[in-house]
């Protein structure tokens, strides 16, 4: 086996195991002409796809330009159950249509990742939701509760007193009976997915399979700089954002994410990032790096085209001060509005509370006019002004 391929997979992975079954498996493959089968679960509790996952999409991607088949595992039972990883209450239940709809928009955004013709999609509700009483009994008795409770989410709730219910005993037990069902022979996820992961390798064994080699990928941090990556966190980065407003976001990143950003999210090579890591400690400015980091990121999911005029942008609006050239537009009724409603109304925040917090913060501009009073009518424009909420909101009021 080349080791530059075994070099490749491995960048960017926390955990292997084991990379002495990884290079049998891919010897195996490569002797015998039959793909490997690489299974990766996705949650049906979110619609859309961030920089965060897209970490693991891109670990999938290198396997199946290797010549491998993804196996997307679309959680539409395990996904009305609710994945306990990383919890410290119990997730709420999904419904088929909140289900239905999540994984509707992810199957518009995967491709933009993935392969599809290197690609088969899965829903486990195919046979978990075959499952009778006898079945579920006979797969719990495959796996103990002393392994279950190791797990570090539920050991927690446990110690102090936060209710641990049973359908969530079951739901690693269901993800690793996926992996039996499809007959993985790789499993990718995050980090916080390690244990679920190796419930799978566990439970093949136990159904008389050659259990699956496990890879990891670290959780992306947020924008924020301290929480994982999510939607839930308001710090994400949609791989379906506009290219401006993705290049605005990477912008906002500390300065101390740069190089891992570089290295999780984008197709640079070690001795690139390694450059990058020179000029910042030789005392580059930081902005000037993280721009082309933003660069490469538009880049891959918009184009180089779309990369170089949103940093042109950019800088048109940081830099130089400027509104954007393109802007949505919201038109003002006769009798006026209150700028608590039009920020509202207009998309530019998703309360009101949020809108007048950012008036107290000084955040508002009317046509460059720092506006601070809730109060404030605004009333409609002989000609068009421009409102602004915070660094990046712009919207274009006409009467």
């Amino acid at each position: 086996m080349n080791g530059s391929v075994i070099e490749q997979l491995k960048r960017g992975v926390e955990r292997l195991e084991t990379e002495a079954e990884l290079v049998e498996r891919l010897e195996k493959s490569r002797a015998t002409g039959k793909p490997l089968r690489i299974k990766l679960g996705i949650d049906a509790s979110g619609p859309d796809i961030h920089l965060g996952f897209a970490v693991v999409l891109r670990k999938l991607r290198q396997f199946q330009e290797l010549g491998h088949i993804a196996v997307l595992i679309v959680g539409d039972f395990t996904g009305k159950i609710g994945d306990p990883t990383g919890r410290s209450k119990t997730r709420p239940q999904l419904t088929d249509e909140q289900v239905k709809e999540n994984i509707a928009r992810y199957k518009e955004q995967v491709f933009k990742i993935l392969l599809p013709e290197r690609c088969e999609i899965r829903y486990n509700s195919e046979w978990l939701g075959r499952l009778n009483a006898t079945d579920v009994v006979n797969l719990a008795a495959r796996y103990t509760v002393a392994r279950l409770i190791e797990r570090e989410d539920f050991k927690k709730r446990l110690d102090e007193g936060v209710p641990l219910f049973v359908h969530e005993l079951l739901y690693p037990l269901f993800q690793g009976y996926d992996s039996v069902m499809v007959q993985a022979d790789v499993e990718l996820g995050g980090a916080d997915q390690y244990w679920n992961l190796l419930v799978g390798r566990e439970l093949q064994s136990r159904f008389g399979q050659l259990p699956q080699v496990i890879m990891t990928v670290p959780l992306l941090v947020g924008t924020d700089g301290k929480l994982k990556m999510s939607k839930s966190f308001g710090n994400y980065v949609g791989i379906n954002d506009p290219a401006p407003e993705m290049f605005g976001k990477l912008m906002s990143i500390p300065d101390e994410l740069i190089i891992e950003y570089f290295r999780l999210t984008t197709d640079k090579g070690e001795q690139e990032i390694a450059d990058y890591e020179r000029r910042l400690k030789a005392g580059e400015n930081p902005r000037n790096i993280k721009a082309e980091l933003a660069k490469a990121v538009v880049a891959i999911y918009h184009s180089p085209a779309a990369a170089v005029a949103a940093a042109a942008e950019f800088d048109r609006v940081f830099k130089e001060k400027q509104a954007p050239a393109e802007m949505p537009e919201f038109k003002i009724p006769e009798s006026g509005i209150n700028i608590v409603d039009l920020i509202v109304q207009a998309g530019l925040l998703p309360s009101k509370s949020e809108a007048r917090r950012k008036l107290q913060e000084g955040a508002v501009y009317l046509d460059g006019t720092r506006v601070t009073d809730a109060g404030l009518l605004v009333k409609a424009p002989a000609k068009p002004v421009v409102l602004k909420v915070g660094k990046r909101r712009f919207v274009r009021l006409r009467a």
